[in-house]
């Protein structure tokens, strides 16, 4: 092989734009994160794009320990779960919709009581439940159902049965999601997931970060969130066929559940590895995710765009030192109704310079 064909190969594999950047859709918004720095910016109802920018330094970086392969991939989930919260939090406070909230006589009855506001004790109630449901329906009654249908095809086999439980849990994630995204306000949430992987595709492409330019790119990423979690789910079904089918179903689900943080180890090394490399194998493999993202990702406006790019820029200032964050806020009065929002070629009129 040429050594310049080899030199160009080995450059298409490890374009050092890839994985740089990573991100979340929120409540009219976008987080983008860039190593330590943490960008949030969503869009008001006055047409504005309010922002914050923190840090967050992970667990990986302060312990040596936490960044064994395998170890490294759990952590990493738990702090990503940990800052999805945070950052849906600030989202909300962003958007004022805190203030808008006037105490009740019930939420001034817990605080007193107790120090704590309503809103604090049924987010606490809501993610204990969620975290029922999401055990229940994704990992006690997989293998419920895979243990009938074994009893009653007469199989014994480990693998049937590891194939059987993923396969429901699969049908399962799909139809979950395909039903939520019929929701008015999660529908527009996805619209934000299509904007924050179209920015950075057009980040990780070389091409000028525009609105105009990221309209153009693709909205499925390999290293989503999505992705991940079907990786997890196919990697569940080889890992979780060494679990004794004799087993009761609930043993079993136990079993299935202590094996959990090895699936998302080996599931995060992959995705690592698939968001920096773009060749057949990855292409495989990640299939399944990417298609999955026709679901979780809408089509963006350029408006939409302009808040996850402001987000990127924002995440990286050493990349964009002169970015002004208020360059992609819109007037929406009387004056200005009709300039940039209602142009019939759908463009989006920047103000305060270009980005």
């Amino acid at each position: 092989m040429p050594k310049e064909m080899s030199k160009d190969r080995k450059t298409k594999e490890k374009n050092p734009r890839m994985g740089r950047v990573g991100g979340e859709a929120l409540l009219e918004g976008v987080m983008m994160r860039c190593g330590e720095r943490i960008a949030i910016s969503v869009r008001a109802e006055d047409g504005s794009i309010n922002t914050k920018e923190s840090t967050y330094v992970s667990l990986r970086k302060r312990h040596k320990i936490c960044n064994i392969p395998i170890i490294r991939g759990c952590i990493s989930y738990i702090e990503s779960m940990k800052l999805s919260f945070s950052s849906l939090d600030t989202s909300t406070e962003l958007l004022g919709l805190d203030e808008e909230l006037e105490e009740s006589k019930a939420e001034k009855w817990l605080r007193n009581k107790f120090g704590k506001g309503l809103m604090d004790v049924v987010m606490v109630i809501g993610v204990i439940l969620g975290l029922a449901l999401g055990i229940g329906l994704f990992a006690l009654l997989p293998t419920y159902l895979a243990n009938v249908i074994k009893n009653a095809a007469g199989m014994e086999h480990g693998w049937f049965v590891s194939l059987t439980a993923g396969v429901v849990r699969i049908v399962l994630f799909v139809l979950y999601m395909w039903l939520v995204s019929l929701m008015s306000d999660i529908r527009r949430t996805f619209e934000y997931h299509g904007a924050e992987h179209k920015s950075i595709a057009c980040y990780e492409s070389g091409m000028e970060l525009t609105p105009e330019n990221a309209k153009t790119c693709t909205r499925f990423h390999p290293r989503c969130g999505t992705s991940f979690i079907f990786v997890i789910l196919i990697l569940s079904i080889l890992i979780y066929s060494v679990v004794p089918s004799t087993w009761a179903w609930y043993f079993q689900s136990l079993c299935k559940l202590a094996l959990l943080p090895l699936v998302m180890g080996i599931s995060y090394e992959y995705l690592m590895y698939a968001g920096k490399h773009d060749n057949l194998l990855t292409k495989i493999c990640s299939a399944p995710g990417l298609w999955m993202q026709r679901i979780t990702t809408r089509e963006p406006d350029l408006e939409e765009l302009a808040v996850a790019i402001t987000s990127l820029k924002l995440s990286m200032p050493d990349e964009f030192p002169d970015f002004d964050p208020m360059t992609y806020s819109l007037k929406k009065d009387a004056d200005t109704k009709g300039d940039a929002n209602e142009r019939d070629d759908g463009g989006l009129s920047p103000e305060g310079g270009n980005a």
